[in-house]
């Protein structure tokens, strides 16, 4: 009889507590079930500025209109924007306070370069410049675009034709090898872009190659090559797979990628959408259009969730920020991919806009493109 009193009594409280909670309106379907973990990271994106943007961020999936928020603002800053504009960011997979990375444009004595920058003090600490290849001048970019790596190398990946991949020790950036494209069937004329990355194992590296059609421009159809990442290394080329994905012409533009930790998925930014592409298979999982131009998509260690840079327009503003009428100006944003609902969630946030209108340039475009980061725990 005691006992049955005691689990009446329990049931009770527990009631008359959902209902205090209800009755207050404190409680919902939501709210009693498990929250989802918070994710917070420092980016650093690269922009035309000759600078990375880093910013701190925190990815709260609960939160579904506003689920990333910029905490902080600040540059690393490896030259200026005739000198060093960059769309490559690379943290070095054997040290997290060193960034890799390379130029998107000829300098004005006609240099393209790669370097790497030391991320607790911002300084550069090596800077290599190059001359063109007689087979890709790079008059007009794009130049390097994307890049990968493995424990001993960074591997810079030339975007524009002739395409080509470059290995450089990681130590000094002394120049080992350089891979064109062209040698596992991609010739001078048939492609627009070239893209890349290494899987986390450091066995692989995916190249996505956007197919050009009878106008010169990309005819929206793309082939991903899985290429042996240790004989890249040694300056031979040994293709693994091959598949091909096709968008819409003229927009459906691949850039630059990620592996998941475990490498089951790639992380594709496609233009005017974002792929999720199954790694061993290179077919297709999912597809989602985006809001503005997606130039990278960066998974969280967990995998449940992603990153995407994007460009997309909004109102200028002046020195006093205060919305120009009229004035339309491309910003660079951060949006989140919910890996296991298969959506993109929330809105897009500023992480250039909102740090050149502090300093009189909100009237002004800001172009990003890749992007790469240390999630902490």
């Amino acid at each position: 009889m005691k006992k049955t009193l005691l689990i009446l009594f329990v049931v009770a409280c527990l009631s008359g507590a959902y209902l205090a909670f209800t009755a207050s309106g404190v409680t919902s379907k939501s709210s009693v079930m498990a929250s989802k973990k918070n994710y917070t990271a420092t980016m650093y994106i690269a922009g035309m500025g000759g600078h990375f943007a880093k910013a701190d961020i925190t990815i709260d999936p609960n939160n579904a209109d506003d689920p990333i928020k910029v905490t902080g603002l600040d540059r690393v800053v490896i030259g200026d924007k005739t000198t060093h504009p960059t769309h490559d960011a690379r943290v070095d997979s054997n040290d997290p306070n060193t960034l890799l990375w390379s130029t998107y444009t000829l300098d004005p004595n006609k240099k393209m370069h790669v370097g790497k920058s030391d991320l607790k003090t911002g300084n550069v600490l090596i800077d290599i410049a190059l001359d063109p290849d007689k087979r890709a001048p790079g008059e007009k970019p794009p130049l390097y675009c994307a890049s990968g790596q493995s424990k001993k190398y960074f591997m810079p990946v030339f975007m524009g034709a002739e395409g080509f991949i470059d290995v450089f020790d990681k130590k000094t950036l002394e120049h080992k090898h350089r891979m064109f494209v062209s040698d596992i069937g991609y010739p001078l004329g048939s492609y627009v872009f070239v893209h890349g990355i290494n899987s986390n194992d450091m066995t692989k590296f995916i190249i996505s190659m956007n197919q050009k059609g009878e106008d010169g421009k990309a005819n929206g159809k793309v082939d991903f090559i899985l290429v042996d990442l240790p004989s890249l290394e040694k300056g031979k080329w040994k293709v693994l797979k091959k598949n091909t994905l096709t968008g819409e012409p003229g927009k459906t533009i691949t850039f630059r990628q990620f592996f998941s930790n475990d490498d089951k998925y790639i992380f594709e930014s496609a233009g005017d959408r974002f792929w999720l592409i199954d790694a061993k298979s290179l077919k297709l999982v999912d597809e989602k259009m985006t809001v503005g131009q997606n130039h990278d998509a960066m998974p969280t260690a967990d995998g449940k969730y992603a990153v995407l840079t994007l460009r997309t327009n909004t109102e200028g503003c002046d020195a006093d920020g205060k919305a120009i009428p009229g004035k339309t100006i491309t910003d660079g944003t951060l949006q989140v991919y919910d890996v296991e609902a298969r959506k993109i969630i929330g809105k897009p946030v500023s992480v250039c806009v909102d740090c050149h209108k502090n300093i009189g340039l909100g009237d002004k475009s800001s172009v990003l493109c890749g992007l790469d980061g240390i999630w902490k725990k």
